[in-house]
Protein backbone atom coordinates (compact mmCIF):
# COMPACT_ATOMS: atom_id res chain seq x y z
CA UNK A 1 0.00 0.00 0.00
CA UNK A 2 1.10 3.54 -0.75
CA UNK A 3 -0.08 6.36 1.48
CA UNK A 4 1.42 9.80 1.46
CA UNK A 5 -1.54 12.14 1.77
CA UNK A 6 -3.03 14.17 -1.05
CA UNK A 7 -1.25 14.36 -4.36
CA UNK A 8 -0.41 17.55 -6.21
CA UNK A 9 -2.98 18.97 -8.60
CA UNK A 10 -0.96 19.05 -11.82
CA UNK A 11 1.97 17.48 -13.58
CA UNK A 12 5.00 19.47 -14.72
CA UNK A 13 6.02 19.19 -18.40
CA UNK A 14 9.02 17.12 -17.24
CA UNK A 15 6.75 14.73 -15.35
CA UNK A 16 4.46 14.36 -18.36
CA UNK A 17 7.44 13.67 -20.61
CA UNK A 18 8.81 11.03 -18.26
CA UNK A 19 5.44 9.28 -17.87
CA UNK A 20 5.02 9.33 -21.66
CA UNK A 21 8.40 7.68 -22.12
CA UNK A 22 7.60 5.01 -19.52
CA UNK A 23 4.31 4.25 -21.25
CA UNK A 24 6.28 3.32 -24.37
CA UNK A 25 9.21 1.70 -22.56
CA UNK A 26 8.23 0.92 -18.95
CA UNK A 27 11.40 -1.03 -18.09
CA UNK A 28 13.88 1.23 -19.85
CA UNK A 29 17.11 1.89 -17.97
CA UNK A 30 17.56 5.36 -16.53
CA UNK A 31 20.70 5.75 -18.62
CA UNK A 32 18.81 5.07 -21.86
CA UNK A 33 15.92 7.26 -20.69
CA UNK A 34 18.36 10.11 -20.01
CA UNK A 35 19.69 9.93 -23.57
CA UNK A 36 16.18 10.08 -25.04
CA UNK A 37 14.93 12.90 -22.80
CA UNK A 38 18.17 14.87 -22.61
CA UNK A 39 18.30 14.72 -18.82
CA UNK A 40 20.53 13.19 -16.15
CA UNK A 41 19.81 9.58 -15.19
CA UNK A 42 19.78 10.28 -11.44
CA UNK A 43 17.39 13.20 -12.01
CA UNK A 44 14.94 10.96 -13.87
CA UNK A 45 15.22 8.20 -11.26
CA UNK A 46 14.51 10.72 -8.51
CA UNK A 47 11.58 12.24 -10.38
CA UNK A 48 10.03 8.81 -10.96
CA UNK A 49 10.51 7.86 -7.30
CA UNK A 50 8.56 10.97 -6.27
CA UNK A 51 5.78 10.29 -8.78
CA UNK A 52 5.48 6.68 -7.65
CA UNK A 53 5.71 7.44 -3.93
CA UNK A 54 3.03 10.12 -4.18
CA UNK A 55 0.70 7.79 -6.06
CA UNK A 56 0.59 9.94 -9.20
CA UNK A 57 1.96 7.22 -11.47
CA UNK A 58 2.89 3.57 -11.13
CA UNK A 59 4.12 0.72 -13.31
CA UNK A 60 2.37 -2.60 -13.10
CA UNK A 61 2.12 -5.87 -15.00
CA UNK A 62 -1.28 -6.41 -16.56
CA UNK A 63 -2.50 -9.88 -17.42
CA UNK A 64 -2.74 -10.27 -21.19
CA UNK A 65 -6.48 -9.86 -21.51
CA UNK A 66 -6.47 -11.32 -25.03
CA UNK A 67 -4.85 -14.57 -23.88
CA UNK A 68 -7.03 -17.56 -24.74
CA UNK A 69 -6.43 -18.97 -21.25
CA UNK A 70 -8.64 -16.20 -19.88
CA UNK A 71 -12.29 -15.32 -20.31
CA UNK A 72 -12.76 -11.56 -20.11
CA UNK A 73 -16.20 -10.25 -19.26
CA UNK A 74 -17.89 -6.98 -18.37
CA UNK A 75 -20.57 -6.97 -15.68
CA UNK A 76 -22.99 -4.15 -14.88
CA UNK A 77 -24.27 -3.94 -11.33
CA UNK A 78 -27.33 -2.09 -10.06
CA UNK A 79 -27.39 -1.60 -6.29
CA UNK A 80 -30.16 -1.34 -3.73
CA UNK A 81 -30.51 2.11 -2.14
CA UNK A 82 -28.03 2.42 0.69
CA UNK A 83 -26.07 -0.68 -0.30
CA UNK A 84 -23.51 0.93 -2.61
CA UNK A 85 -20.60 1.26 -0.17
CA UNK A 86 -20.75 -2.37 0.97
CA UNK A 87 -21.03 -3.60 -2.62
CA UNK A 88 -18.00 -1.55 -3.67
CA UNK A 89 -15.87 -2.79 -0.77
CA UNK A 90 -16.81 -6.39 -1.56
CA UNK A 91 -16.11 -6.22 -5.29
CA UNK A 92 -12.83 -4.31 -5.05
CA UNK A 93 -11.53 -7.02 -2.68
CA UNK A 94 -12.33 -9.83 -5.13
CA UNK A 95 -9.30 -11.12 -7.11
CA UNK A 96 -11.53 -12.09 -10.03
CA UNK A 97 -12.67 -8.47 -10.43
CA UNK A 98 -9.70 -6.67 -11.94
CA UNK A 99 -11.33 -3.25 -12.49
CA UNK A 100 -14.33 -1.37 -11.07
CA UNK A 101 -15.91 1.88 -12.28
CA UNK A 102 -18.66 3.95 -10.65
CA UNK A 103 -21.13 4.89 -13.40
CA UNK A 104 -23.78 7.50 -14.12
CA UNK A 105 -26.58 7.01 -14.96
CA UNK A 106 -27.62 3.43 -14.16
CA UNK A 107 -25.99 0.94 -13.79
CA UNK A 108 -24.23 1.91 -10.59
CA UNK A 109 -21.04 -0.07 -11.18
CA UNK A 110 -19.13 -1.60 -14.06
CA UNK A 111 -16.87 -4.58 -13.34
CA UNK A 112 -14.16 -6.09 -15.52
CA UNK A 113 -13.82 -9.77 -14.61
CA UNK A 114 -11.20 -12.34 -15.54
CA UNK A 115 -12.16 -16.02 -15.39
CA UNK A 116 -10.59 -19.30 -16.44
CA UNK A 117 -13.53 -20.38 -18.57
CA UNK A 118 -17.30 -20.06 -18.91
CA UNK A 119 -17.99 -22.62 -16.19
CA UNK A 120 -15.90 -20.79 -13.60
CA UNK A 121 -17.43 -17.47 -14.70
CA UNK A 122 -20.92 -18.90 -14.25
CA UNK A 123 -20.10 -20.12 -10.73
CA UNK A 124 -18.53 -16.78 -9.86
CA UNK A 125 -21.59 -14.80 -10.98
CA UNK A 126 -24.11 -17.15 -9.38
CA UNK A 127 -22.33 -17.96 -6.13
CA UNK A 128 -20.47 -14.73 -5.40
CA UNK A 129 -21.56 -11.65 -7.33
CA UNK A 130 -25.30 -12.32 -7.17
CA UNK A 131 -25.10 -13.19 -3.48
CA UNK A 132 -23.52 -9.90 -2.35
CA UNK A 133 -26.00 -8.03 -0.10
CA UNK A 134 -27.07 -4.83 -1.84
CA UNK A 135 -26.81 -6.18 -5.40
CA UNK A 136 -30.17 -5.66 -7.10
CA UNK A 137 -29.39 -6.59 -10.72
CA UNK A 138 -26.53 -8.21 -12.64
CA UNK A 139 -26.02 -7.84 -16.38
CA UNK A 140 -23.26 -9.96 -17.95
CA UNK A 141 -21.49 -9.26 -21.26
CA UNK A 142 -18.73 -11.53 -22.55
CA UNK A 143 -15.80 -10.09 -24.46
CA UNK A 144 -15.80 -12.14 -27.66
CA UNK A 145 -12.72 -10.29 -28.91
CA UNK A 146 -10.65 -7.59 -27.24
CA UNK A 147 -9.35 -5.33 -29.99
CA UNK A 148 -7.65 -2.73 -27.82
CA UNK A 149 -6.84 -2.55 -24.09
CA UNK A 150 -6.05 0.38 -21.82
CA UNK A 151 -2.33 -0.36 -21.76
CA UNK A 152 -2.11 1.01 -25.33
CA UNK A 153 -3.37 4.49 -24.33
CA UNK A 154 -0.67 7.18 -24.30
CA UNK A 155 -0.29 10.56 -22.61
CA UNK A 156 1.73 11.41 -25.74
CA UNK A 157 4.14 14.15 -24.72
CA UNK A 158 7.13 12.89 -26.74
CA UNK A 159 8.47 14.10 -30.05
CA UNK A 160 8.40 11.73 -33.01
CA UNK A 161 12.13 11.13 -32.57
CA UNK A 162 11.80 10.39 -28.85
CA UNK A 163 8.87 8.05 -29.46
CA UNK A 164 10.78 6.15 -32.12
CA UNK A 165 13.77 5.78 -29.79
CA UNK A 166 11.53 4.45 -27.00
CA UNK A 167 9.87 1.96 -29.35
CA UNK A 168 13.26 0.84 -30.64
CA UNK A 169 14.46 0.20 -27.08
CA UNK A 170 11.35 -1.86 -26.31
CA UNK A 171 11.75 -3.89 -29.50
CA UNK A 172 15.40 -4.58 -28.67
CA UNK A 173 14.47 -5.58 -25.11
CA UNK A 174 11.88 -8.05 -26.40
CA UNK A 175 14.26 -9.47 -28.99
CA UNK A 176 16.90 -10.10 -26.32
CA UNK A 177 14.57 -12.26 -24.21
CA UNK A 178 15.10 -16.02 -24.39
CA UNK A 179 12.60 -18.17 -26.24
CA UNK A 180 10.89 -20.83 -24.17
CA UNK A 181 8.67 -23.74 -25.12
CA UNK A 182 7.52 -24.49 -21.57
CA UNK A 183 4.47 -22.85 -20.06
CA UNK A 184 4.61 -20.78 -16.91
CA UNK A 185 3.80 -22.66 -13.72
CA UNK A 186 3.33 -22.12 -10.02
CA UNK A 187 7.09 -21.68 -9.56
CA UNK A 188 6.88 -18.40 -11.49
CA UNK A 189 3.81 -17.04 -9.67
CA UNK A 190 5.86 -15.05 -7.07
CA UNK A 191 7.72 -13.31 -9.90
CA UNK A 192 4.47 -12.52 -11.72
CA UNK A 193 2.91 -11.03 -8.60
CA UNK A 194 6.08 -9.05 -7.86
CA UNK A 195 5.87 -7.50 -11.34
CA UNK A 196 2.21 -6.69 -10.80
CA UNK A 197 3.22 -4.67 -7.76
CA UNK A 198 6.20 -3.09 -9.48
CA UNK A 199 6.58 -3.54 -13.21
CA UNK A 200 10.15 -2.19 -13.10
CA UNK A 201 11.32 -4.65 -10.44
CA UNK A 202 14.77 -6.06 -11.18
CA UNK A 203 15.80 -9.68 -10.65
CA UNK A 204 17.72 -8.64 -7.52
CA UNK A 205 14.68 -6.82 -6.10
CA UNK A 206 12.44 -9.78 -6.87
CA UNK A 207 14.91 -12.13 -5.19
CA UNK A 208 14.83 -10.01 -2.04
CA UNK A 209 11.04 -9.70 -1.93
CA UNK A 210 10.27 -13.34 -2.75
CA UNK A 211 13.18 -15.19 -1.12
CA UNK A 212 14.18 -16.76 -4.43
CA UNK A 213 17.85 -17.33 -5.17
CA UNK A 214 19.12 -14.40 -7.32
CA UNK A 215 19.99 -16.68 -10.23
CA UNK A 216 16.55 -18.31 -10.06
CA UNK A 217 14.83 -14.93 -9.85
CA UNK A 218 16.76 -13.76 -12.92
CA UNK A 219 15.85 -16.88 -14.91
CA UNK A 220 12.20 -16.74 -13.91
CA UNK A 221 11.99 -13.02 -14.65
CA UNK A 222 13.29 -13.53 -18.19
CA UNK A 223 10.86 -16.40 -18.71
CA UNK A 224 7.88 -14.40 -17.46
CA UNK A 225 8.73 -11.35 -19.58
CA UNK A 226 9.13 -13.56 -22.66
CA UNK A 227 5.91 -15.52 -22.07
CA UNK A 228 3.42 -12.97 -23.37
CA UNK A 229 1.23 -13.60 -20.31
CA UNK A 230 1.83 -10.08 -19.00
CA UNK A 231 1.94 -6.59 -20.43
CA UNK A 232 4.01 -4.05 -18.47
CA UNK A 233 2.18 -0.72 -18.33
CA UNK A 234 2.66 2.71 -16.82
CA UNK A 235 -0.52 4.10 -15.25
CA UNK A 236 -1.27 7.51 -13.84
CA UNK A 237 -3.99 9.32 -11.94
CA UNK A 238 -6.58 10.05 -14.61
CA UNK A 239 -7.44 13.46 -13.19
CA UNK A 240 -3.90 14.64 -13.91
CA UNK A 241 -3.81 13.32 -17.47
CA UNK A 242 -5.68 16.25 -19.13
CA UNK A 243 -8.36 13.61 -19.88
CA UNK A 244 -10.23 13.27 -16.57
CA UNK A 245 -13.57 12.03 -17.97
CA UNK A 246 -14.26 8.41 -18.93
CA UNK A 247 -17.10 7.83 -21.41
CA UNK A 248 -18.28 4.42 -22.55
CA UNK A 249 -20.47 3.62 -25.55
CA UNK A 250 -22.38 0.44 -26.36
CA UNK A 251 -22.99 0.01 -30.07
CA UNK A 252 -24.16 -2.42 -32.71
CA UNK A 253 -22.76 -3.00 -36.17
CA UNK A 254 -22.33 -5.79 -38.68
CA UNK A 255 -20.00 -8.50 -37.33
CA UNK A 256 -17.96 -8.38 -40.54
CA UNK A 257 -17.14 -4.73 -39.76
CA UNK A 258 -15.72 -5.20 -36.26
CA UNK A 259 -12.04 -5.50 -37.18
CA UNK A 260 -12.10 -2.47 -39.49
CA UNK A 261 -14.14 -0.47 -37.00
CA UNK A 262 -11.76 -1.30 -34.14
CA UNK A 263 -8.77 -0.30 -36.25
CA UNK A 264 -10.40 3.02 -37.13
CA UNK A 265 -11.41 3.76 -33.53
CA UNK A 266 -7.92 2.94 -32.26
CA UNK A 267 -6.56 5.81 -34.36
CA UNK A 268 -8.42 8.30 -32.16
CA UNK A 269 -5.95 9.09 -29.32
CA UNK A 270 -8.81 9.29 -26.83
CA UNK A 271 -9.68 5.59 -27.29
CA UNK A 272 -8.64 3.24 -24.48
CA UNK A 273 -10.71 0.08 -24.94
CA UNK A 274 -12.47 -1.48 -27.93
CA UNK A 275 -14.09 -4.87 -27.46
CA UNK A 276 -16.60 -7.01 -29.30
CA UNK A 277 -19.17 -8.18 -26.76
CA UNK A 278 -22.23 -10.38 -26.42
CA UNK A 279 -25.71 -9.04 -25.81
CA UNK A 280 -28.02 -6.45 -27.33
CA UNK A 281 -24.95 -4.38 -28.18
CA UNK A 282 -22.07 -6.18 -29.86
CA UNK A 283 -19.26 -3.62 -29.46
CA UNK A 284 -18.05 -1.44 -26.60
CA UNK A 285 -15.77 1.60 -26.80
CA UNK A 286 -14.18 3.44 -23.89
CA UNK A 287 -12.55 6.87 -24.24
CA UNK A 288 -10.79 9.30 -21.92
CA UNK A 289 -11.99 12.85 -22.60
CA UNK A 290 -10.98 16.34 -21.49
CA UNK A 291 -14.47 17.28 -20.25
CA UNK A 292 -18.13 16.24 -20.21
CA UNK A 293 -18.61 18.78 -22.99
CA UNK A 294 -16.40 16.67 -25.26
CA UNK A 295 -18.82 13.72 -25.15
CA UNK A 296 -20.89 14.90 -28.12
CA UNK A 297 -17.75 15.57 -30.15
CA UNK A 298 -16.40 12.11 -29.34
CA UNK A 299 -19.71 10.49 -30.27
CA UNK A 300 -19.68 12.35 -33.57
CA UNK A 301 -16.12 11.10 -34.14
CA UNK A 302 -17.24 7.51 -33.53
CA UNK A 303 -20.06 7.86 -36.04
CA UNK A 304 -17.69 9.47 -38.53
CA UNK A 305 -15.06 6.73 -38.13
CA UNK A 306 -17.64 3.93 -38.26
CA UNK A 307 -20.35 5.17 -40.59
CA UNK A 308 -22.81 2.28 -40.19
CA UNK A 309 -22.64 2.05 -36.38
CA UNK A 310 -25.78 2.26 -34.24
CA UNK A 311 -24.97 3.78 -30.84
CA UNK A 312 -27.43 2.29 -28.38
CA UNK A 313 -26.28 3.59 -25.00
CA UNK A 314 -23.62 5.72 -23.33
CA UNK A 315 -22.53 5.88 -19.70
CA UNK A 316 -20.13 8.14 -17.85
CA UNK A 317 -17.72 6.97 -15.17
CA UNK A 318 -17.95 9.09 -12.04
CA UNK A 319 -14.61 7.73 -10.89
CA UNK A 320 -12.44 4.61 -11.12
CA UNK A 321 -12.50 2.45 -7.99
CA UNK A 322 -10.09 -0.28 -9.08
CA UNK A 323 -7.80 -0.56 -12.09
CA UNK A 324 -5.95 -3.75 -13.02
CA UNK A 325 -5.88 -5.00 -9.43
CA UNK A 326 -5.04 -1.61 -7.84
CA UNK A 327 -7.77 -0.32 -5.53
CA UNK A 328 -7.99 3.45 -5.98
CA UNK A 329 -9.58 4.38 -2.68
CA UNK A 330 -9.55 8.03 -3.67
CA UNK A 331 -7.89 8.93 -6.95
CA UNK A 332 -6.92 12.33 -5.58
CA UNK A 333 -5.23 10.68 -2.62
CA UNK A 334 -2.02 8.68 -2.81
CA UNK A 335 -3.50 5.46 -1.48
CA UNK A 336 -3.06 2.28 -3.47
CA UNK A 337 -3.94 -1.23 -2.31
CA UNK A 338 -3.13 -4.14 -4.61
CA UNK A 339 -5.35 -7.21 -4.93
CA UNK A 340 -3.53 -9.84 -7.00
CA UNK A 341 -5.80 -11.16 -9.78
CA UNK A 342 -6.39 -14.89 -10.06
CA UNK A 343 -3.96 -16.30 -12.61
CA UNK A 344 -4.49 -19.59 -14.40
CA UNK A 345 -1.06 -21.19 -14.75
CA UNK A 346 -0.23 -24.72 -15.82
Amino acid sequence: MLSNGHIKSELSPQDQELISLLQWAPRITWGEAAEILGAHATTLAGRWEKLERSGIAWITAQVNLSDTRNQLSFIEISCDPGGWAHVVDTFTAMPEVISVEAFAPSPDLGLTVLSHDLESLSRFVEEQISQVPGVAKVQLMLSSRLHRAGDKWRLDRLSDEQRAAAQAWTSAEQAALPTSTTALGEDQRPVIEALMRDGRASAAEIARSTGLHPATARRYLQKVLASGLLSIRCDLVQGLSSSPVTAQWFMRLNAYRHEDAAEALAKDPRTRVVSSITGRSNMMVVMWLSSVGEIIEAEQAIQSLVSDVEIQESVISLRPLKRMGWVLENERNATRTFVAPHLHLS
